[in-house]
């Protein structure tokens, strides 16, 4: 049986201050309905936009990562959203009224405790995810990182760091599978270099930060001047270096709690590529800029694979819309309805089914000896299935037409005879605005390819 998707059973609320901006934020997790995926909704702007975790949409990797749509923001998503790759849930709405996600004790702990304890609900829909069929390599001269992924049947993590550094030397941490999150990982804690720490305070960059919820390492001795200064910034009058290299803010709870804190770091980037992975990853030197450089390298082999390969349809199952539904959206009618089915409605997608039939009138001249359907009526089926997609996006669609205005790139790659079914996939290439909706389809017959085309469409309404 496939794994199906999940969402939280009921809403979970956090509030704490942002540790790079000192923002004090109010952040709500919310059950979300199949295929909605992950998305922050700025709740303090005109408008609530929303953000979604996409790799497309970071900005920003300077010690955390932060995400953009259009003016809204979101910073240091990666702890929440490694904690939400870590419990495998599929769609959630995170409302914060904010620019920054709270940094409570600057690891996934309290997310992931929260949402355990919350519990999951599971969903109607399959859960799709990247398999790693290839290796899949990058580096970074400059810094000396490397990313790779190669097949598994899981999601496993190894990550080794080393910043030539006496007091944390070489670290390693893994997980040999996801399930291993909640147990070995969340509780990491980010970390830093006191010389880090004294640059970024200079620079007023920690508003947030109160040094409980960061470790931080001493690589040299440090004066008393320095001392009294953090004593001074953290209100924390018995701050000193103990044995082994650190402030005595904290306790480590792993001796290589940094290196687990940097695969915690990972899991959260890489989620960002929009579907679970499967595969093996091996990080060393990870940091935000290359962990999202990866992840938008993944994203593109994942988004030309699904380009290339059939949805996957259980016909045993009831569609999302059969004959009769189709016309409560479309004005299409017989014979000119060739759309069977919807069999799912994405953001930024749908998938749809015709069924060619033998007692199709068209056949009767295309061509009587030897039945093809016409690529014309293939481009106006994809057509049919491109307006459902259009028209779910008002209110009332039998109140609108769809007009298409531009068919480009069309090319038929196989015929279509009696007894196919055609599997059609439409894929926004840009958002819909005013009306307009611009699309690359594909149509498949047993897997293969057999028609595809750019298809831009406008609805309006009916005199």
């Amino acid at each position: 049986m496939p794994r199906m998707q999940s969402t939280i059973k009921e809403t979970i609320t956090f509030s704490d201050v942002g540790i790079h901006t000192g923002v004090t934020t109010n952040m709500t997790l919310k059950p979300a309905k199949e295929n909605t995926g992950i998305r922050f909704v700025r709740i303090d702007l005109k408008g609530n936009p929303v953000i979604k975790a996409d790799i497309d949409n970071v900005f920003l990797t300077d010690r955390s990562t932060s995400l953009k749509n259009g003016d809204a923001e979101i910073h240091t998503v990666e702890h929440i959203l490694a904690a939400i790759s870590g419990n495998e849930i599929d769609n959630l709405i995170i409302e914060v009224d904010n620019i920054e996600i709270p940094i409570l004790d600057g690891s996934s702990k309290m997310f992931a405790y929260e949402i355990q304890k919350t519990g999951k609900v599971i969903q109607n829909i399959p859960r799709k995810y990247f398999e790693i069929k290839r290796k899949i390599s990058f580096t970074d001269e400059e810094t000396g990182t490397t990313l790779v992924a190669i097949p598994c049947e899981k999601y496993t993590v190894d990550v080794k760091i080393d910043y030539d550094s006496k007091t944390l030397g070489v670290q390693k941490a893994s997980i040999s599978s996801i399930d291993q999150f909640n147990t070995d990982i969340a509780s990491s804690r980010t970390f830093c270099f006191l010389h880090e720490l004294e640059e970024l305070l200079d620079d007023n960059l920690v508003k947030g930060g109160d040094i409980n919820n960061a470790i931080v390492v001493v690589e040299d001795d440090i004066s008393d001047q320095k001392l009294l200064k953090l004593k001074k910034k953290f209100n924390k009058p018995d701050i000193k270096v103990i044995e082994g290299g650190y402030l005595n803010n904290l306790t480590l709870r792993y001796k290589n709690e940094p290196a687990r804190h940097k695969l915690l770091d990972v899991i959260g980037d890489l989620s960002l590529v929009g579907l679970p992975i499967k595969g093996k990853i091996t990080a060393i030197k990870p940091g935000h800029k290359n962990n999202t450089k990866f992840a938008k390298k993944l994203k593109e082999i994942m988004m030309e694979e699904i380009s290339k390969t059939s949805p996957e349809i259980n016909f045993n199952e009831v569609p999302l819309y059969n004959k009769d539904e189709i016309k409560n959206i479309l004005p299409h009618r017989e014979p000119f309805l060739f759309i069977d089915e919807i069999r799912e409605i994405g953001e930024d997608y749908i998938i749809g089914v015709k069924f060619v039939k033998e007692e199709e009138e068209y056949f009767k001249g295309h061509f009587p000896s030897e039945p093809v359907m016409p690529g014309v009526l293939q481009l106006e089926t994809m057509a049919q299935v491109g307006g459902v997609l259009i028209l779910s996006t008002v209110d009332n669609p039998k109140d609108y037409l769809t007009f298409f205005m531009k068919i480009d790139n069309a090319k038929f790659k196989k015929k279509v005879v009696p007894g196919d079914t055609i599997i059609f996939k439409l894929n926004l290439i840009s958002p819909i605005r005013r009306g307009l909706c611009h699309m690359h389809g594909k149509g498949f017959v047993n897997g293969a390819i057999v028609v595809e085309a750019d298809l831009l469409a406008q609805i309006a309404p009916k005199d």
